[in-house]
């Protein structure tokens, strides 16, 4: 089993005036190739900081993280950018689509900044594989919220990337719209996609197979997803804990997403300091579909596309 994600004792503070805010502190995480992995907890807990430092839109201030066997914790802005470009895609609660062009235009930034010129041909096929390939030609504001959320995922998977991450992906859709999202997200993890995804809502975290949930900037259970578990959580239960530390973990119902490889066994953590917020970032160009930042700051929006 290969590992895509690596992370050890990983910390990030942020100052502001005489306060240093601990983010995150020391945090240890491995995600396997083909895992799909939900990150939870409540505003503050540190999960939002974990995303931004799993995508490269941030730098740790301790601590390593390896992504796919690179070193990505040392690396510089330029190289940074690359990573982001041929190995991760993002997928973002706001859509981040450019208005005036197609979908399948939006599907094919990550390739323009990646300096290819076939770009329609994949882009298409990225548009198929999430169930709009009908739609290509349509603007943003002739597609639903739910369309729209498609578009972003062609996008985030149009370079075939090592890692999937998705930020509150059903956030903005209403429940229909939201279950056909967790569908696309299901169906490319039986693909063999590597996902995290970062989310407040328990009955979407229930789509994973493995959950970790983060208070204070610490990881304090990462368990995976059982049978009971789920019922629980999609029956609009809370998530106590419950949750097999076994290494052995059992069946997972048949209705929930199979992954390419086996969950990584449970382990607690104990709590730290309350996180707060980062704050805003300033502009990078990856064609992620979100800004990234150059000193310790946090993605805000979408950069526009460069002319082909």
């Amino acid at each position: 089993m290969k590992t895509v994600i690596q992370i050890r004792r990983l910390t990030k503070h942020y100052h502001m005036g005489d306060t240093v805010v601990q983010a995150l502190d020391g945090v240890d995480l491995d995600i396997a190739e083909g895992e799909y992995v939900a990150i939870t907890g409540a505003s503050g807990s540190g999960k939002s900081t974990m995303m931004h430092l799993l995508g490269c839109l941030d730098r740790p201030t301790s601590g390593t993280y390896e992504l796919d066997g690179d070193l990505v914790s040392s690396m510089s802005d330029a190289q940074l950018a690359v990573i982001r470009n041929r190995k991760i895609g993002f997928v973002f609660q706001t859509f981040n689509l450019i208005q005036r062009t197609s979908a399948v235009e939006n599907v094919a930034v990550p390739l323009f900044y990646g300096r290819q010129t076939r770009v329609q041909e994949p882009s298409l096929l990225a548009l198929r594989r999430v169930g709009l390939e009908q739609r290509a030609w349509h603007k943003p504001n002739e597609l639903s919220g739910g369309e729209r959320q498609r578009v972003a995922i062609a996008r985030a998977i149009v370079n075939n990337p090592r890692l999937l991450l998705a930020d509150e992906p059903t956030g903005n859709l209403d429940s229909k719209n939201g279950r056909a999202i967790m569908e696309v997200f299901n169906e490319l993890n039986r693909a063999g996609v590597t996902i995290a995804l970062v989310t407040h809502e328990m009955a979407v975290a229930a789509q994973a197979r493995r959950i970790i949930r983060m208070v204070d900037g610490k990881i304090i259970e990462d368990a995976v997803v059982t049978d009971a578990v789920r019922r629980e959580l999609l029956g609009g239960g809370h998530y106590h804990g419950d949750a097999a530390t076994s290494s052995h973990p059992p069946a997972i119902d048949s209705a929930a997403p199979t992954s390419a490889t086996p969950p990584v066994a449970a382990k607690s953590i104990p709590m730290a300091r309350k996180a707060t917020a980062p704050p805003p970032a300033e502009n990078g160009e990856d064609g992620s579909g979100g800004e990234h930042p150059t000193s310790g700051s946090r993605h805000r929006g979408f950069v526009e596309t460069p002319k082909p």
